[in-house]
């Protein structure tokens, strides 16, 4: 007969929650400063044969804080500047507005959505765990957990650095792994 494990103490949960907040954070970090100090030209550059955009990219990083932290995670409405616009009509509009929005809006954003997904990620973890329901569930009728969630945004904001890291490169030259330690964001 085998035993069943005991459940993970508060404590030993609070650490990997912390674990995945923090490399959630360095993620961010990183993709803020790869997308920092350039004017609307900069953000809207383009290079190789792909129409992305720092811009864009800042902008869908935001987008993707609402929709799956807010929305999908915490279960609340994405709010604007999301909730007025038509996806349907125009599926990448984020892309194609990032890339003209001038710095100070685009940065703005991404900043308020990191501020409000923090929040939420906080109360969602205090209220439900890691091993807790996000407040979705897929067409199969599986519903995700917190922590993959988690996980999911980190891979998010580490795929979407990798593509910061080239276009960044081409703007200006700016190459490396992570923002310095004087970095503010």
């Amino acid at each position: 007969m085998s035993e069943t494990p005991a459940p993970a103490s508060p404590s030993a949960a609070r650490g990997e929650a912390d674990a995945l907040l923090s490399v959630l954070e360095r993620n961010r970090r990183t993709f803020a400063w790869k997308t920092s100090g350039l004017d609307q030209r900069g953000l809207g550059m383009t290079t190789a044969a792909s129409s992305m955009t720092l811009g864009g990219l800042v902008k869908h990083v935001a987008l993707v804080e609402a929709d799956w932290l807010a929305v999908k995670l915490a279960g609340k409405e994405y709010g604007a500047p999301w909730n007025a616009v038509d996806f349907d009509a125009d599926p990448d509009w984020e892309w194609r507005t990032g890339a003209v929005d001038s710095p100070e809006e685009l940065h703005a954003l991404w900043r308020d959505a990191v501020d409000r997904s923090r929040t939420l990620v906080a109360e969602v973890i205090e209220e439900r765990g890691l091993d807790g329901p996000a407040s979705f569930t897929w067409p199969d009728g599986r519903t995700p957990t917190v922590r993959l969630m988690l996980l999911d945004m980190i891979e998010e904001y580490a795929r979407h650095t990798g593509h910061a890291d080239l276009l960044r490169e081409a703007v200006d030259g700016r190459v490396g792994e992570g923002a310095p330690a004087d970095f503010t964001v």
